[in-house]
């Protein structure tokens, strides 16, 4: 495929320029203004900026066909940008693959991925070893909506075969909108008169998924493009399909309850045991429809006019069988203390031994979710004598519908003649290897039933023989552009732009939940499990009963809703309007000897911001009805102004080497969930002080702003090749932390609530409220080398090989303000940001020659504070242990005959089955881990 790359995608500031530009140092920044008196920046048109750089290179046709050519067309984008970027094209993401963007991007360097630890799939993206969340995310350089709490959409929505192009701005400028901390990372549809000709292409893909795990999954992928050009290539169409099903394979987990080993009396001694723990075995499902379609008209050179749509819809379930208990001690109001017995110790901890009154829980748990999204663009150019006119409407829809199942079978809550469990194996740390044994068999319907085994709901008067949730979440973005440019003469300032966007965001998420009670006429009634399936619990082996319980609801199970602070406060709304306005000049001059070239530019964003949620008095919620548990709904919000001005400059040094120095401002907005006006207090005592206590979100939330210094060298070698190092600081003026801060609840006090009676805070309504704030202080630093190079540069005799190598070492410090609870002083604290991986490395060897691919790949990343869902659908922090992660894959392509066009591929991914492993404090104690195994991939393109 033939694939037209100018150097930028399109004229218009909404398709970011394939030419950006880096912050420049605040040195430069006065040398240049001295130099020219220069104002605002943007960058020029492409033939006329290229025109510049290179008076050779005006526009470039790349065949992309291989690894070496999509490695060249990468290398020539870095090279002749004047900022911090990362791309990959429509024909590198063709030949990955891969499922979703994330996957396709987490090879590019300075970037790597979270893992879904449901999935073991690319989920999350982070830049530079930052949290995701600092990413800002576009499609066709615009803003979208998203099915889940955070801002930017989830990255598997969007099918690899569907992108035209990815490009990821380490660093911003002026145009850039929706800019993140970390990066901004723009996904691109196809444009079609960017294509040289008549483009069909067709694959198949299929897959075998949890290979070495308990049961392999398999699945299927088919996708089909078309690019075409009509009426002497003034009319453009494009059209994508894609269709993608998978069973997953199952995944064993298994969970040390954060490590729990309690002490108890044994021969009158204090001995080391195992509290409990919990095992599961997952198995996964997912399917999804994409299709894009671009209509491009060009009917002169003046004008030009561009529809863009894009739809994805898929559903996804997670099924949980597993085993869950207290071993030595007690998990709910059914659940006696276990006794040891025959116990074998060492140093003062049981390696074996077995304990009574053993209550498990067999547990068989299903998530699903049902998305849809929708996202529709309209962008024009027109020129106008000398001025370029761009307008830009658009319009994106997201829905989510899911639903929570969990379900306990065991020994009702009555029952006599309880378990007894054994183990044998433990060291005191090594959780996940003990061996485990149950004198009853709970993979017998006549020993677990449905029932309520623990007394969670609270006893005998509100059983819980489950639970069930039921959310959904609704999100729409509005957005309109307008920009002017033209061509100056004023110093060094070529060209001059101007622009103002508007974008109007509601995001609303609601949905109930509660008790599942078995239909009976008492707290201890029981069902029998339906089927006769028998599951396995995770890593121990114990067999248990499995069935699916999802639609059980009204045949088996009786809703009973709950009501209290917890589940109301995840119920809100939030409504956000921003207006941007910027203005930006391209640099291209000398200064001391040096040819450079560059922008200037500052951004004026004005944030208008509001929310609604339910507010819960804790002190006058004695239940969990809506009629012992009355809420009130409530709203909040602000409105404040940024200025993040940027400049950005490259130097050539000759010989194929530049040096970029950038400066600027920038900024990335909060979550919209951690911006709900949702909130909760009550009195709690603290020491001899009861103080009012409370929780929620904060629609007064600023977003993380901070000013960026980046200094890079970079040497190339035609565009076969390049070395490059660069070193980065972010100074943060304000952050986003969760802390308990002190809070006056005057506002939301009635005459009926009850204040602190006793104490230092007596009769106030002054107390600790937890939720989102901004910090001040802090900083972000660190370096990444990159070195990309074909081994032919070295010898004849190595034509074909080459090696990908690039390692960014990042570090934070974020200084907690000290704050007041009960008489307890906590000082300042220094702690890293969430989501940063501290060491990240990417290594990829290939060969490529006559129609052959192969590639080995290594991700590798640190330790690293990451973010997971809980039980209760709440976003989580959590440790997550460093992973190495290897792939391999290995590709034909027909040269010549009538199977031109042809390409079989192999691939196989997470090669040496790497798991997902969390923990508390100590690496070495993991608290939760996950085996995917191998994932292989079979597959055949055909393109004519």
């Amino acid at each position: 495929m033939e694939l037209n790359l100018s150097k930028r995608q399109q004229s218009s500031s909404l398709n970011r320029a394939m030419v950006k530009l880096t912050p420049i140092a605040a040195g430069c920044a006065v040398m240049l203004a001295l130099s020219s008196g220069a104002a605002f920046a943007q960058q020029a048109e492409p033939a006329k900026e290229a025109a510049k750089a290179d008076p050779q290179q005006t526009t470039e046709t790349v065949v992309v066909t291989g690894i070496r050519r999509g490695i060249e067309a990468a290398i020539s984008l870095k090279k002749n940008s004047t900022s911090i970027v990362e791309a990959i094209s429509a024909e590198d993401i063709g030949k990955l693959p891969d499922s979703s963007v994330a996957e396709s991007i987490s090879r590019l360097p300075g970037v790597t991925a979270q893992r879904s630890r449901s999935s073991g799939k690319a989920a999350d993206i982070s830049v530079r070893g930052l949290s995701p969340s600092f990413n800002g995310s576009l499609l066709n350089g615009r803003e979208q909506a998203s099915t889940g709490n955070a801002r930017a959409p989830e990255f598997d929505l969007f099918p690899a075969e569907l992108m035209g192009s990815v490009m990821i701005y380490k660093t911003p400028d002026a145009s850039l909108i929706g800019q993140g901390l970390a990066a901004t990372i723009d996904l691109n549809t196809l444009k079609p008169l960017d294509f040289g000709k008549q483009v069909v292409s067709a694959a198949y893909r299929k897959q075998r998924t949890g290979v070495q795990t308990a049961s392999e999954g398999s699945g299927d992928r088919i996708s089909f493009s078309y690019v075409d050009q009509f009426a002497d290539r003034t009319i453009g169409l494009s059209l994508g399909f894609t269709k993608f099903k998978e069973d997953g394979g199952a995944q064993q987990r298994f969970n040390t309850w954060g490590g729990w080993s309690p002490e108890v009396d044994y021969n009158g001694a204090k001995v080391k045991t195992i509290g409990g723990f919990g095992a599961d075995t997952e198995t996964s499902k997912s399917d999804r429809d994409g299709a894009s379609a671009t209509l491009q008209f060009k009917p002169n050179k003046n004008f030009k006019s561009t529809i863009d749509l894009f739809y994805s819809a898929g559903s996804s379930s997670l099924k949980k069988t597993g085993l869950e208990g207290a071993i030595a001690g007690s998990a709910g109001g059914y659940d006696p203390d276990g006794v040891l017995s025959n116990a074998t110790i060492v140093n003062g901890v049981v390696t074996a031994g077995t304990f009574s009154n053993y209550k498990g829980v067999v547990r068989n748990h299903k998530e699903s979710a049902k998305d849809k999204f929708t996202s529709i663009g309209w962008n024009s150019d027109l020129k106008v004598d000398e001025w370029t006119l761009n307008a830009d409407l658009a319009y994106s829809k997201a829905k989510k519908d899911a639903s929570r199942y969990e379900t306990t079978a065991g020994q009702p809550g009555n029952a006599t003649g309880l378990s007894s469990i054994s183990y044998t194996g433990f060291n005191g740390g090594n959780f996940n290897d003990v061996k485990y044994t149950t004198s009853l068999n709970f993979g017998d319907r006549n020993v677990a039933k449905l029932t309520d085994v623990n007394g969670w709901g609270g006893g005998v008067d509100s059983p819980q023989a489950g639970y069930v949730a039921l959310p959904t979440v609704n999100d729409k973005v509005t957005s309109f552009r307008l920009t002017a440019s033209r061509d100056v003469e004023f110093g060094p300032i070529v060209t001059a732009r101007f622009g103002v966007n508007g974008t109007d965001r509601e995001k609303i998420r609601a949905g109930q939940e509660g008790r599942l009670v078995v239909k009976g006429t008492n707290g201890y009634a029981t069902a029998t499990v339906p089927g006769s399936a028998v599951g396995v619990a995770g890593t121990t082996g114990l067999p248990i009963v499995s069935f699916d319980p999802e639609g059980s609801l009204g045949s088996i199970y009786d809703l009973a809703r709950w009501v209290d602070a917890s589940v109301l406060a995840k119920d809100w709304s939030v409504h956000e309007k921003v207006t941007t306005a910027y203005a930006m000049g391209d640099l291209d001059g000398e200064l001391m000897g040096l040819n450079y070239r560059g922008n200037v530019g500052v951004q004026f964003v004005h944030t208008n911001q509001s929310s609604t949620g339910n507010q819960v008095d804790l002190a006058n919620c004695t239940g969990i009805t809506a009629a012992t548990c009355p809420s009130s709904v409530v709203g909040g919000g602000t409105s404040y102004s940024n200025i993040l001005p940027s400049l950005n400059v490259s130097f050539n040094l000759g010989s194929d080497q530049y040096f970029r120095v950038g400066a600027g401002k920038i900024m990335s907005r909060a979550n919209m969930d951690d911006m709900r006006a949702s909130q909760a207090f009550g009195v709690t005592t603290q020491g001899n002080n009861p103080i009012l206590t409370g929780s929620g979100g904060n629609p007064n939330l600023k977003p993380f702003l901070a000013k960026a210094l980046d200094l890079s060298y970079e040497k190339y070698f035609g565009n076969k090749g390049y070395f490059s190092f660069a070193g980065f600081y972010k100074s943060l003026d304000t952050y986003i932390y969760r802390s308990p801060t002190t809070f006056d609840f005057a506002p939301f006090v009635s005459a009926k609530t009850p204040l602190p009676l006793t104490g230092a805070y007596k009769g106030s309504t002054v107390g600790l409220l937890t939720a989102p704030r901004n910090g001040e202080g802090g900083s972000i630093h660190g370096f990444e080398m990159a070195v990309n190079v074909p081994f032919n540069m070295f010898s004849s005799y190595l034509d074909g090989f080459g090696a990908m190598l690039n390692h960014s070492d990042t570090s934070s410090k974020i200084t907690l303000p000290g704050f007041g609870f009960g008489n307890v002083a906590v000082t300042s604290l220094n702690i890293p940001l969430p989501g940063l991986s501290k060491k990240v490395s990417n290594l990829r060897l290939y060969y490529e020659k006559n129609g052959f691919q192969v590639a080995w790949a290594a991700r590798k990343r640190s330790d690293f504070l990451g973010q997971v869902s809980d039980y209760q659908d709440n976003m989580q922090l959590t440790m997550v242990k460093g992973e190495t992660l290897v792939d391999l894959q290995a590709s034909y392509e027909f040269q010549s005959g009538w199977l031109k066009g042809l390409s079989l591929l192999v691939q196989a991914n997470n090669w040496n089955n790497t798991p997902f492993q969390e923990y508390n404090t100590d690496p070495n104690v993991i608290t939760n881990k996950v085996t995917y195994g191998r994932t292989y991939l079979f597959g055949a393109n055909y393109k004519f």
